[in-house]
Parts: C-alpha cells; sequence; structure tokens
C-alpha cells in the first residue's frame, strides 16, 4: 500500500480515536475543541455564462467540538481562470481571484450516530486579464464585485460528514455588480452577476493540528 495512503489513513484514525475517546470521557458541554486540516477540491458553475470555475486544491482549516456544534475557520482559494463564449460565440476568459471577506463559520448537526456540516464562507470576486477574442479588455487591477459573495454549502441530503475523513458539500450562492473595472464594467455587469450559481466541494484527509 502507498505510504502516503497509510499515512492518511493513520491520520483518520487518530482523529477517530480521538473523537470516541471525549465521547466516552467528557459530557458534551465539555467537549474537547478540535483544531482539523483538510484538503480541498471542487469547480463552481457560473450560471449566467455556464462556466466553470475550479476551487482548489486548498486547505480549509477548522475548530470543532466533537460533539458537533458551531464551526469556525478559515478556506483561502487560490486564484484559477476561466472562459467562456459571450452571445454564445465570442470567446472570452479572465483570471479569477478570492480575495477572504468574512472567516469560515458553520454548524456540525449529529444525525443519530452521523454528522451533517453546514458551513458560511464570504469573499469578493475579482477579475483579471480579461480578454475577448485574445485581445485584452482592460479590466484594471481592481475590478472586484461591490460587496462580497457568500457561499452556502452543505451536505448533501441522504449524505454525511466525518471529522476523520470529510465529506461532500455543495450549495448555491449569487453575485452582485462588479465596480473599478474601467470601461468594461457595464460590460462585465451586463455579463456575470447572477443567481442560481453551484459549489461543489469534495473535503478529504482530516488530520488534527496545533
Amino acid at each position: 500500500m502507498p505510504k502516503n495512503l497509510i499515512r492518511r489513513g493513520r491520520a483518520a484514525a487518530a482523529i477517530a480515536a480521538a473523537v470516541s475517546a471525549v465521547a466516552l470521557t467528557a459530557a458534551p458541554a465539555n467537549a474537547v475543541v478540535l483544531d482539523i486540516e483538510y484538503d480541498v477540491t471542487g469547480t463552481s458553475t457560473i450560471a449566467s455564462t455556464g462556466s466553470e470555475v475550479a476551487l482548489g486544491p486548498a486547505l480549509l482549516t477548522i475548530a470543532a467540538e466533537s460533539e458537533g456544534g458551531p464551526v469556525t475557520g478559515t478556506l483561502p482559494l487560490p486564484g484559477t481562470r476561466t472562459q467562456f463564449k459571450l452571445a454564445g460565440f465570442i470567446p472570452v476568459s479572465a483570471d479569477v481571484s478570492f480575495e477572504v471577506a468574512e472567516p469560515l463559520t458553520g454548524t456540525i448537526t449529529r444525525v443519530g450516530r452521523q454528522r451533517t456540516i453546514a458551513t458560511t464562507s464570504s469573499y469578493y470576486l475579482k477579475l483579471s486579464n480579461v480578454k475577448a477574442v485574445g485581445l485584452p479588455l482592460f479590466a484594471g487591477p481592481w475590478c472586484r464585485t461591490k460587496e462580497p459573495i457568500t457561499i452556502n454549502a452543505s451536505s448533501p441530503a441522504g449524505e454525511y460528514f466525518a471529522i476523520g475523513s470529510g465529506g461532500h458539500l455543495t450549495g448555491e450562492f449569487s453575485i452582485g455588480k462588479f465596480q473599478n473595472c474601467g470601461l468594461n464594467t457595464l460590460l462585465i455587469n451586463s455579463i456575470i452577476p447572477g443567481d442560481g450559481n453551484t459549489v461543489d466541494l469534495q473535503i478529504a484527509n482530516g488530520r488534527t493540528i496545533g
């Protein structure tokens, strides 16, 4: 068996053992807070353009009680690039950055012997290096949403979240108007903002930190 899989299995087992020990020795009111780090990969689909944006690889760090309850953490997302066709035939591409606006918050909820998770994260969505038909549109270095986008992601119905190994999260979010995009502000605001954008995340390889 590859060594990295053995290490991941041992890390998940260690977290599971810690959770079990706390559950046996401490009342829920005294549950120990675990600092855990996960690997995150995923995608987001922008409804207005039909384009897909890669999310991650990234690191999710949370502080969570073993018995469930409030969650706090961080999920910085690396920049990426997206492409779509304007009016169905004009190729447009842009670099996309996620500037963290607020710390991640959420809740882990016990469902029988299982757990689910719901999270809220907030980012300013920034665009740069925007090109149409390969030609720069000069959106400038400060082109971003006026208000942060709020991404609510949670365990889908019928699926669960394991503190040791992670799980699957999905959700939707809205994109508001952009500002400081130079002469292309009106164009960008006629293309990208809107509701019904989706996010799909895979959370894996949990390990305790600190």
